[in-house]
């Protein structure tokens, strides 16, 4: 009987999903626990704050590549319509990612000086190159994740982390410094062209040779939406980074990202991963709501299952680990990575609950609560920043606390009342 229900369970393809991209990510964060442990003996917070503000400045230009809202629009496409769509977002991609190099380019000065640091102007000019980068795989993955193939996504985040991860820690090794992200980051992405390529789709297609803006309106149209709500999101995410940066300086925004990154990037790691699962697994259901509703109440039990028993882990283990693996140094993030750390569950529950929205066409909403949701957020973090990293981290956790459960709720009553 046993047996019998193991083999039902590891039949269901969201199962074998999340089965792949759990290993990718197992096999990441392996890789990159050894490039952190590095780093936090090579670099010193300011080097830290650095490569935060370079972070910063590629998820925001990477929003406006409509990168995310391009290929949710071929996933949840009508197969009559799907060669279209495909050739008009290949050549949108190419605009949209041509400009933002420019632009990247131009703006790279101001954002330095904003910084005050200008060490940072060439570097940002350099992570630009990634934008023509993207429109040679872009498509492809996403018709790729359409027929929920996601073991070869799995695959290109896993190979993608391993050679970067090798490439910063040779370069460190060698004292280049914050380059040793910048090129690990720009040399890596060709990995995508190759798995999206060899991978094969079940769809025949071939970019046209001759532009095509047939289907322009309706992808930008749907993109643009979901470029608002990861706008707000990214602004959100990197808002304390922002706030920090400016009133308390590179110092303490370096200690601030080693514990957000050794912290919660282990959870956002394993979040990403169900979240590019659940989008297509929602998207599948969209016209039968019993089944809908079963799925989105399903994304809860992997979220008690993963994301809980690690952060319970980590906040407990955190004391130990911090000071024997990454050095006494960061002792004093010790604290932070804690709050941090309990984040993971709240902001989980929330990218379920956007990846519902999306599925079914409510974009609007998700735009409408996370504007509301980030002017709060903001304004909390502003009154709070001058008392330091740690009031930060705090405010962090407790708005995530209190609004992330409110949305959830909301948001389900609303969607399977309305349907």
């Amino acid at each position: 009987m046993l047996m019998q229900q193991l083999k039902k369970i590891s039949s269901e393809k969201f199962i074998r999903n999340i089965g792949w991209l759990g290993l990718a990510e197992l096999i990441q964060r392996v890789f990159r626990l050894a490039t952190t442990v590095t780093l936090a003996h090579l670099f010193t917070p300011r080097d830290y704050g650095m490569v935060s503000a370079i972070y910063t400045v590629f998820e925001f230009a990477n929003t406006f590549s409509l990168k995310a809202g391009i290929g949710a629009k071929i996933i949840q496409a009508a197969e009559a319509d799907l060669e279209d769509i495909c050739n008009t977002a290949y050549w949108l991609n190419w605009i949209l990612c041509s400009s933002l190099f420019i632009i990247q380019c131009l703006c790279a000065y101001p954002i330095a000086m904003f910084y005050r640091n200008e060490q940072l102007i060439f570097p940002i000019i350099t992570l630009g190159l990634i934008y023509l980068i993207f429109p040679f795989f872009l498509v492809r993955s996403a018709l790729i994740e359409r027929e929920n193939r996601l073991e070869v996504i799995a695959f290109g985040n896993a190979a993608q982390a391993i050679l970067s991860n090798i490439i910063i820690v040779a370069l460190a090794i060698k004292g280049m410094g914050v380059w040793a992200v910048v090129l690990s980051m720009v040399l890596t992405y060709p990995v995508w062209i190759i798995v999206t390529h060899t991978g094969k789709i079940q769809q025949s297609w071939q970019p046209s040779k001759v532009p095509n803006l047939q289907k322009w309106r309706e992808i930008t149209k749907f993109g643009s939406k979901s470029l608002g709500v990861e706008l707000l999101i990214k602004l959100r995410m990197n808002l304390d980074y922002l706030l920090i940066a400016r009133f308390l300086g590179s110092e303490a925004l370096g200690v601030y990202f080693f514990a957000f990154n050794a912290g919660l990037g282990i959870s956002q790691s394993i979040l990403y991963g169900l979240s590019s699962a659940w989008y297509p697994h929602f998207c599948q259901a969209r016209s039968d709501l019993k089944l809908l509703k079963k799925r989105f109440f399903g994304s809860f039990k992997a979220i008690l299952l993963v994301v809980l028993p690690l952060v319970i882990l980590q906040t407990n283990l955190a004391p130990f680990y911090v000071p024997i693996i990454f050095g006494q140094k960061w002792v004093t993030a010790i604290p932070i990575l804690v709050l941090i750390c309990c984040c993971a569950i709240p902001i989980a529950l929330s990218n379920a609950t956007t990846q519902l929205l999306q599925a079914v066409d409510k974009i609007n909403i998700d735009i409408l609560w996370n504007l509301i949701f980030t002017v709060f957020f903001a304004i909390s973090l502003f009154l709070v920043v001058p008392n330091g990293i740690y009031w930060v981290a705090a405010t962090v956790l407790l708005i995530q606390l209190f609004a992330s459960p409110i949305f959830t709720i909301w948001v389900t009553r609303f969607i399977f009342r309305e349907r």
